[in-house]
C-alpha cells in the first residue's frame, strides 16, 4: 500500500461569459470561487466578459499563457442560442480537447434534469500547459461540475489518477528541440 499524497494546491482563474452579469450579482463564478477556495486552492483572477467569441479566445489565450494560472473554469455561454460562443472560443483556443468531460457532465446532468441534458454544451481541453474547462451559467450547472468532477480531478490526492499528476507533462511538446 502506498504512502498517502500530499495536497497539492493550484491556482485558477474564474471567467463569466455574460452580456448581462456583474459582479454583484454573478452567482455561479460566487460558487466556483468558494469552492476553489473551500479546496484549498488559490483564486488566481476573475473576470467577467461579454458573449464574444475573440474576447473570450483572447482572454483564454493570455491566462494560458500566464504561467501563474494553472487552470481555468468559465462558467456560461455553453447553450445554443446564437449568443453562446463560449464552447466556439474554448476551441478557438484548445491544442487538445478532453472529450471524455462533456460526457461525463451530461451523464450526470440526465441524473438531475432528465433529458433537458442535451442541451448542454459543457466542454473541456488543454492549451499552453492549462486546463480550460467550460460550464453552464446557471448555478446548479457550476456546483454538479465542480462537485462531480472538477473538485475530485483537481486534487491530487485523487486515486487512481488525476489531471494535477499529469500537469507537468502538458506543455512538453513545447520544450521538445
Amino acid at each position: 500500500m502506498s504512502e498517502p499524497r500530499e495536497f497539492v494546491p493550484i491556482t485558477i482563474a474564474v471567467l463569466t461569459v455574460s452580456d448581462t452579469r456583474k459582479l454583484e450579482d454573478d452567482r455561479s463564478g460566487d460558487i466556483l470561487v468558494g469552492r476553489i477556495e473551500a479546496a484549498g486552492h488559490m483564486l488566481a483572477d476573475r473576470k467577467i466578459i461579454q458573449d464574444e467569441r475573440d474576447q473570450v479566445a483572447d482572454q483564454l489565450r493570455t491566462w494560458c499563457k500566464d504561467k501563474s494560472v494553472d487552470v481555468i473554469i468559465s462558467t456560461g455561454g455553453t447553450g445554443l442560442t446564437g449568443r453562446d460562443v463560449t464552447v466556439e472560443a474554448h476551441r478557438d483556443v484548445y491544442e487538445k480537447q478532453i472529450d471524455a468531460f462533456s460526457t461525463l457532465f451530461t451523464i450526470i446532468s440526465i441524473k438531475k434534469i432528465g433529458t433537458s441534458a442535451v442541451q448542454s454544451r459543457a466542454c473541456a481541453g488543454v492549451a499552453y500547459g492549462t486546463y480550460m474547462f467550460a460550464l453552464p451559467g446557471s448555478p446548479g450547472a457550476c456546483k454538479d461540475g465542480w462537485d462531480e468532477i472538477l473538485q475530485h480531478q483537481l486534487d491530487y490526492r485523487h486515486m487512481p489518477c488525476n489531471f494535477i499528476e499529469m500537469m507537468p507533462r502538458l506543455d512538453e511538446h513545447l520544450r521538445r528541440k
